[in-house]
């Protein structure tokens, strides 16, 4: 089923989600399924797999010199999307990304997506690769998040990169992208980055997830001046609760994102990261409760492969 779909159908009573990141290359699926598990008593009706991009490695040779190779080191978004499926019985939304495929590639993606019976995706550009300063698009890719959308809208109309395909049997896959209530850290101003939003919308995007924030006044005017230029999609708010002390300042420099100094303070003066912890979790549960008050379609949280205190959010908020 479409996200939008849920969304019609909960009438307005405020849904669960949450994301996950694949796990690494050579391990256990288990323990990515033992964190979904004690989440699913809150009846998500979806829940997001993150896809990772290409990264370089460095593998050291004989004599001392170093190889660089591209690998990836989180694969199987799409498998993963499947198995939860499978074994949860929910409706999951892969990510799929301009940076690190062509669009041949990404059309691939889609149809292994259409096969499975997946009904929704993420459509996101993703970031620069490491060592690159700036976002550089792979040779035959979509450069920007707003050609993905198109891509995969022409692909839900039988519009194949080389061909259109007369069928009764096409797909029709709810696209979802990211908006940012303190504007992508690239973007010249927040008018600029919300004409960039409505680009995607008007492309086809059928909802928004936000990135995190802190703040809940800065998505409520986030929702407001997108609504004032014409996007009338949903727009599903992004949680993530602080869990360690380098939160403080690697959130804000990644992510390009203010945090408010009442929580600052608090987490300064936690003893040690149990108590950082719980800080985090009150902070969140307060935005989530304000959230559910205003009548937001959906709280989606960025687990990153921790359920334990998302899960006590949720038992407090659902």
């Amino acid at each position: 089923m479409k996200v939008t779909e849920h969304i019609k159908n909960a009438k307005g009573k405020t849904l669960f989600s949450f994301e996950i990141v694949p796990p690494q290359k050579g391990q256990n699926i288990q323990k990515l399924y033992d964190n979904v598990a004690p989440l699913m008593e809150f009846k998500p009706p979806f829940i997001d797999v993150t896809t990772s991009r290409e990264e370089h490695v460095y593998i050291k040779k004989d004599g001392g010199l170093l190889e660089r190779k591209v690998t990836r080191m989180r694969p199987g978004t799409v498998g993963i999307c499947a198995s939860l499926m499978h074994k949860f019985k929910v409706d999951t939304v892969p990510h799929v990304l301009c940076g690190g495929f062509t669009k041949e590639e990404t059309e691939y993606v889609l149809v292994d997506c259409h096969y499975l019976g997946i009904d929704n995706v993420m459509a996101l550009r993703g970031d620069a690769m490491k060592d690159e300063s700036y976002f550089i698009p792979k040779n035959e890719g979509n450069h920007y998040a707003s050609d993905l959308v198109k891509q995969i809208s022409e692909l839900n109309k039988g519009i194949y990169l080389h061909d259109i395909i007369e069928s009764t049997y096409k797909a029709d896959f709810c696209i979802g992208v990211a908006g940012y209530p303190e504007k992508h850290m690239e973007s010249p101003s927040m008018q600029a980055d919300l004409r960039r939003l409505k680009q995607k919308v008007d492309a086809g995007a059928e909802y928004v997830v936000t990135q995190m924030f802190f703040d809940n006044q800065k998505y409520f005017a986030f929702v407001e001046a997108a609504k004032e230029i014409g996007i009338n999609v949903p727009i599903i708010p992004g949680i993530k609760p602080i869990a360690v002390q380098r939160h403080l300042s690697v959130l804000p420099q990644v992510f390009s994102l203010d945090l408010p100094d009442a929580l600052v303070s608090a987490v300064e003066k936690c003893k040690n990261n149990v108590e950082i912890r719980q800080v985090g979790v009150e902070w969140a549960i307060q935005q989530s409760k304000e959230l559910v008050a205003a009548g937001v379609p959906v709280l989606h949280y960025y687990s990153m492969g921790k359920s334990d205190n998302i899960k006590k959010i949720a038992s407090t908020v659902f």
